[in-house]
């Protein structure tokens, strides 16, 4: 890796768009100070999620972060919203340039 960059955890978070405040709600109890959030539309278990209305939207969120705030991440995602949404969450290394920011 380059030596500028600094190791970091992307955690990408697609799910309805209804939970959005929810989910927000708990991000920031778990000491997330930033993501970024945009529309997402796709195909999947659930079916088509075309955003034609509020009920078929779905979001992406990202949130860049350490180990140990990733651990809890997914441990409230599995408790809280995996049995009753339509929810997936993945992982990524990545590198960032300004790791005080996250």
């Amino acid at each position: 890796m380059n030596p500028k960059l600094h190791p970091k955890r992307l955690l990408t978070i697609i799910c309805e768009a209804e939970i959005e405040r929810t989910l927000l709600v708990r991000l920031h109890q778990l000491g997330i100070r930033g993501y970024t959030i945009t529309e997402a539309r796709g195909q999947g278990e659930h079916g088509d999620r075309d955003a034609l209305w509020p009920s078929s939207a779905n979001i992406r969120i990202e949130v860049l972060c350490d180990d140990a705030v990733l651990d809890s991440l997914l441990d409230m995602l599995a408790d809280e919203y995996f049995a009753s949404y339509g929810l997936v969450a993945f992982v990524s290394d990545v590198g960032v340039l300004r790791p005080g920011k996250f």
